[in-house]
């Protein structure tokens, strides 16, 4: 909704044309008798759409309008009241007075808005809530079937795939690369939110990650379901767009690739950049050295800047400026461009200003495309609150960890997850473990009591290098014997070991069986691998290949990875290059 159609021509400011009416103690939007008097919309979803983009005008997604009914207004009802200059707080009761004990509806909405908002998202459960049933009107879905969750549960932890597409829709945008792109996963981040709210984790996954794509059922425009073939060995920004795929083929993809259950998506256009970052007033910025980028038309002066619009659309898209020239590098500018706004949205400079708040909620429900499990405004309002609860320096944003994919060559145009890092951070993330350090009671009494079971299993007499156990691949994922084996002998000492291909019969669970004589070398292998003590099968050994007394270790189809623990992570592993939403980062 535009100002200048909403009385910004009679100089009357938009938070002056919301009165509160004392018979309902609501705020409700009036306007003067020139300005045109549209009706608030209500509830409404678009059409499932693939790959589709919030951005711009989308067909058949807005209910038909209808003529405003004719309401009388008591006299005891404040005219709407004009204003030039500076907002001012939302308007009060009669003559400036309020009802007696009744609270500011603008004032809880500030007191909502207050705390942390993680990424766009939270901008967008806020402003729904602002404006409620008007904002509700802007909000397009898509059904994704059984990818993802269908409610929101305030008392659990929830995952959110936070995508940017590359589509070039809306005013502008079509003079960037390529003009026909039909949106592919160009930006995409998995945010994790603890269940005790204490801390966030926003995990980038690369667009040139190599990834297998799932099979994927996509709802069509006449309520059919189509399913659409998976691919193999394809970059991760296919999972959308490509061969009509929707929002939930990516999420399928994230599933697939981390085993962490996506619960909700959130998809948005070029638009939301240059919207929500005008709506602030501008998101703060800073480069270490001077940009003059020919391909984005980034021009900054080193050190910190202000950028909104076209200039914060430039500085999220552009690369050859920063680090290497690759994707990777310029996800580390897009996470700081994130943390900056979220730190502006969450300011007092915002949260006090009305007509921001206004702003901003136009453009974050305009902006975006939600599933259908949280396309409403109670639901979004729900998702805001408990976001809110995350404080900024525990909101971790990391890039999933990766190395370059040997398929490219010298070229390195694409990577791969790493084999050893990427379990752990996969695992950490799934069993709710914070990459920063916060203070959680129950959590605290868990690793306390892990750390004295892992301490016990330390204890034990036998080294790491008099371990003997041949391994055998009983369910787990192709390879992981091979994969166990180095890693047990390059990272852990445990020299006198060797693969001995796949078992007999697949194994639901990972064991360790060993003859009475071995028990200590059996505690010594489990503490190392992280094993739990039901994996431990006292029994028989076995001869290796050197003819002497060896333990077997078959792994299971709960197998985890290499290095991975089977019990739940006491603390999250360390990725390089992870950063938090409160500190100030510089682009080099």
């Amino acid at each position: 909704m535009d100002a200048q159609g909403r009385g910004r021509a009679d100089n009357i400011d938009p938070a002056d044309q919301w009165v509160i009416n004392p018979n309902t103690g609501e705020y409700e939007l009036r306007l003067s008798p020139s300005a045109p008097q549209s009706p608030v919309p209500g509830p409404r979803r678009s059409a499932p759409r693939a790959g589709g983009s919030a951005g711009a005008p989308r067909a058949g997604t807005r209910a038909p309008d209808r003529q405003a009914p004719e309401r009388e207004t008591p006299e005891h009802v404040p005219p709407q009241r004009r204003r030039r200059g500076a907002p001012v707080e939302p308007p009060p009761g009669r003559r400036g007075r309020r009802p007696a004990k009744r609270k500011s509806k603008a004032k809880k909405v500030l007191a909502w808005t207050g705390g942390t908002m993680a990424v766009v998202l939270l901008a967008t459960g806020t402003a729904g809530y602002l404006y409620l049933k008007h904002l509700e009107g802007n909000i397009s879905s898509t059904d994704v079937g059984d990818a993802g969750s269908k409610g929101f549960s305030k008392d659990e932890a929830f995952n959110i795939l936070v995508i940017g597409t590359d589509k070039r829709t809306g005013d502008g945008n079509e003079g960037y690369g390529d003009k026909g792109s039909v949106g592919h996963a160009d930006t995409n981040i998995l945010l994790h939110v603890a269940e005790d709210r204490s801390n966030a984790t926003a995990m980038s996954i690369p667009r040139d990650l190599i990834v297998d794509v799932p099979d994927c059922p996509t709802k069509q425009p006449d309520g059919s379901t189509k399913v659409i073939p998976g691919t193999e060995n394809v970059r991760f920004n296919t999972s959308l767009g490509q061969e009509g795929r929707d929002p939930g083929c990516t999420m399928r993809t994230v599933e697939e690739l981390t085993g962490i259950h996506v619960d909700h998506f959130m998809m948005a256009d070029f638009n939301a950049v240059k919207t929500l970052s005008t709506a602030v007033g501008g998101v703060e910025v800073c480069v270490e050295h001077a940009v003059d980028d020919k391909q984005s038309h980034l021009k900054l002066p080193k050190g910190e800047s202000t950028v909104e619009g076209e200039q914060a659309l430039a500085f999220v898209r552009t690369r050859h400026s920063f680090g290497n020239q690759g994707d990777l590098d310029r996800i580390k500018v897009q996470q700081q461009f994130l943390g900056s706004l979220m730190r502006k949205m969450a300011s007092g400079d915002t949260l006090t200003n009305p007509t921001k708040l206004y702003k901003l909620a136009e453009a974050a429900t305009s902006a975006l495309t939600v599933d259908t499990g949280i396309d409403d405004v109670g639901t979004l309002k729900d998702v805001a609150l408990e976001l809110k609860k995350v404080p900024t320096k525990n909101i971790t944003f990391l890039t999933l960890p990766v190395v370059d994919n040997p398929a490219d060559g010298a070229t390195h145009k694409t990577v791969i997850p790493s084999e050893l890092q990427a379990p752990k951070v996969y695992d950490a993330i799934k069993n709710d473990v914070s990459f920063t350090e916060v203070k959680k009671k129950e959590q605290a009494s868990k690793d306390a009591a892990a750390a004295a079971d892992a301490a016990k299993l330390k204890g034990t007499q036998s080294a790491a290098s008099e371990i003997r156990v041949r391994i055998l691949n009983g369910g787990a994922a192709t390879g992981s014997a091979q994969r166990t084996l180095e890693w047990l002998q390059n990272e852990e000492g445990v020299t006198k070991s060797e693969n001995a291909g796949n078992a007999e019969t697949a194994l639901s669970r990972t064991t360790l069986e060993y003859a009475p004589d071995q028990a200590a070398q059996a505690r010594k292998l489990a503490a190392l691998m992280g094993l739990p003590g039901s994996a431990l099968k006292p029994g028989e050994s076995v001869t290796n290949s050197q003819g002497l007394p060896t333990m077997t270790l078959t792994l299971g189809k709960d197998f985890k990875g290499a290095g991975v623990s089977l019990t739940a992570p006491a603390k999250a592993p360390e990725v390089d290059g992870k950063s938090t939403a409160d500190k100030v980062e510089c682009a080099k």
